[in-house]
C-alpha cells in the first residue's frame, strides 16, 4: 500500500500594500471607461452593411375588399394552400401592418398572391 502526502504549494507571506486605492468615483470612472470602450468595439464590428448592390423583388400580391362577416382568418383559410392558416394570416398582418386581426367592412388588404 502506498502513502499520498499533500504538501503546502503556496506559503502565506504578507505582501506589500498598494499605494493606488481606487475611491468610488474613480472605480466608476474605470467602469464607465470600460462599457463605452466594449460598446465602441461592438458598434465598430456591428456596424458592416448587410445589404446588396442589387434591389429587392417584392411579394406578388393582390388586394381584397373585406366583405361583411369577413374575418382574417377566413380570408387566410381562403388563400392558404398548404393548410398553415396562421402563417398567412401573420403574412396578411405584416403586408399590411396590422396592429390586430379585427377587419372593417370594406377594407383593402394586400394579400399574397396564390400560386399553384
Amino acid at each position: 500500500m502506498s502513502t499520498l502526502s499533500l504538501a503546502p504549494a503556496f506559503t502565506a507571506t504578507p505582501r506589500a500594500r498598494s499605494t493606488v486605492r481606487l475611491t468610488r468615483r474613480g472605480r466608476l470612472v474605470v467602469f464607465l471607461t470600460s462599457l463605452f470602450l466594449v460598446l465602441g468595439v461592438a458598434f465598430m464590428l456591428a456596424g458592416g452593411a448587410v445589404g446588396t448592390g442589387e434591389a429587392g423583388k417584392p411579394a406578388p400580391t393582390e388586394i381584397v375588399q373585406v366583405a361583411p362577416g369577413d374575418t382574417l382568418w377566413g380570408i387566410a383559410s381562403d388563400i392558404a394552400t398548404d393548410g398553415d392558416v396562421r402563417s398567412m394570416m401573420n403574412e396578411i398582418e405584416r403586408l399590411n401592418a396590422l396592429e390586430s386581426a379585427g377587419l372593417a367592412a370594406g377594407q383593402k388588404l394586400r394579400v399574397p398572391v396564390v400560386t399553384e
